[in-house]
């Protein structure tokens, strides 16, 4: 269990999340928190994407932590938080 005062994604809570889309645009993202990826040297979020995003509900949506703006909190559920899995790369 986190510390108070500590928040953290948890597996199975709902999101929204802002992140960058272009220079000049943004993307809002919003579904259920699945746990934590990688895209090659780079680790993401992954979500499953709900009902707001009509034909693509259900579909697991990976959003690189390095382009998340803002995280908002639309529904915590208590539990473990999942720590994100550092795999080996290419480069190290």
């Amino acid at each position: 269990m986190p510390e108070a005062g500590i928040v953290a994604l948890t597996k199975g809570s709902r999101y929204r999340i802002e992140s960058m889309e272009t220079r000049d645009r943004t993307k809002i993202t919003k579904g259920i928190f699945r746990g934590y990826a990688a895209i090659g040297p780079d680790d993401a979020v992954v979500l499953e994407l709900d009902e707001s995003h009509q034909e693509l509900k259900g579909k697991l949506r990976l959003i690189p932590l390095h382009v998340i703006l803002s995280v908002d909190v639309l529904e915590q559920v208590p539990g473990e938080t999942p720590p994100p899995e550092k795999h080996g790369t290419m480069y190290g």
